[in-house]
């Protein structure tokens, strides 16, 4: 990919968040599904277009073995995914100047679209499972239905009209499982549950932070005794402490307060948590927790480096962060 990019002039810039260019400056992918969310997007919250055009996440994917095992993986990893916004915050610059926030592209997400987004506090509730999880996304309003190479725009409708043949953009059509399909990947919550459960909760990072977001949530989730360990961690955080860490993290990442510490007390306990499922797998993953144990140690996550060295531009970025 970096000879093909050379030969146009395209740099991969590992940020969360587009540090100088402004909405405008970033062309449009010429799909036929975006043309329909940057129209509807302005609609129901202020940084849509925003999310869309400048910021950047890689999600790690993991699997679940039964339909309990999903909800303590879901509870778990909905729990922590502040704590991954923490650990690999690095989105300080908006335009050029700082933004006053450590994950820009993490305070992008509160405000896109609240009945798509958020970090759906029904999956903590008792009796949560996979239809719990359908009737959400049932209700979560349409973009389009994709028929015949095009895309149809159905913005705000109800998928439960479409499955009764009753869209107002294609009346007497039945939605069919592609139709679903398309619709699930259209909810944008902290973690979105597929056939797998996605973790969106990750700035953009360098390679090394790339290796280590996996080696995380491995490492927390595909050894018993650390996901039991990671399960009591979380057990009685309130609704309310969850939203507050999801509201106050973006700023603050590893110094934000919680309970008697910080999100750093937390981190710790977690990337350690993450090195024992590791350990035990016997694979050696491990050694990828090394950035992570480094931030750890230090406090200063990839946001703060930035910042500290900040002198009036943020040209640098785009010689340290491109790889």
């Amino acid at each position: 990919m970096k000879t093909l990019a050379a030969e146009v002039g395209v740099s991969f810039l590992g940020l969360g968040f587009q540090p100088l260019w402004q909405v405008s400056d970033v062309p449009a992918m010429p799909k036929g599904r975006y043309k329909i969310m940057r129209e509807y997007m302005p609609k129901v919250g202020s940084m849509g277009l925003d999310m869309m055009f400048r910021t950047c996440t890689v999600q790690v994917n993991l699997d679940f073995s039964s339909e309990p095992d999903m909800v303590d993986k879901f509870r778990i990893s909905l729990a922590l995914q502040p704590v991954a916004t923490a650990l690999f915050a690095n989105s300080p610059f908006v335009a050029g100047q700082p933004s006053g926030f450590r994950s820009y592209r993490s305070n992008v997400w509160t405000d896109v679209d609240a009945a798509r987004c958020g970090d759906l506090p029904f999956v903590f509730h008792p009796g949560f499972g996979f239809e719990a999880y359908v009737d959400w996304v049932l209700s979560v309003p349409m973009y389009f239905v994709y028929r015949d190479g095009r895309y149809i725009d159905a913005s705000g409708q109800s998928f439960r009209d479409f499955v009764a043949g009753k869209l107002p953009a294609m009346p007497g059509v039945l939605a069919t499982m592609a139709d679903w399909e398309a619709h699930c990947t259209t909810a944008f919550p902290e973690v979105r549950l597929k056939r797998w459960l996605e973790m969106r909760g990750a700035d953009n990072g360098r390679a090394p932070a790339l290796n280590a977001l996996p080696a995380l949530w491995v490492g927390l989730l595909y050894d018993q005794q650390a996901q039991a360990a990671a399960s009591a961690l979380v057990a009685d955080w309130t609704e309310a402490e969850r939203a507050g860490l999801r509201a106050a993290v973006p700023r603050s990442a590893l110094a934000t307060p919680f309970r008697a510490g910080t999100v750093l007390d937390v981190a710790r306990a977690v990337v350690a948590i993450a090195r024992g499922g590791l350990e035990r797998r016997g694979l050696g993953e491990e050694l990828y927790l090394a950035p992570l144990e480094e931030i750890c140690a230090s406090g200063q996550t990839a946001a703060d480096a930035m910042l500290a060295e900040f002198d009036g531009s943020v040209d640098s970025v785009f010689s340290k962060y491109t790889y």
